[in-house]
């Protein structure tokens, strides 16, 4: 019994610290591009080189 009682207050404060967490997530823009990420891995950043090996 004595456990419990050391171990709910830690679980509370990290649900409250993980929340903390996921609203600043929120306010800070992290997902505002959502697609754009997934889209831009799929585009090439540079031209393919012609000839083959220089």
């Amino acid at each position: 019994m004595s456990a419990v009682l050391f171990l709910v207050p830690i679980a509370l404060f990290l649900g409250a610290l993980g929340l903390v967490a996921f609203i600043w997530s929120l306010k800070s823009g992290q997902y505002e591009d959502l697609e754009g990420d997934a889209r831009r891995i799929l585009m090439d950043d540079e031209a393919p080189k012609k000839g083959g090996k220089e």
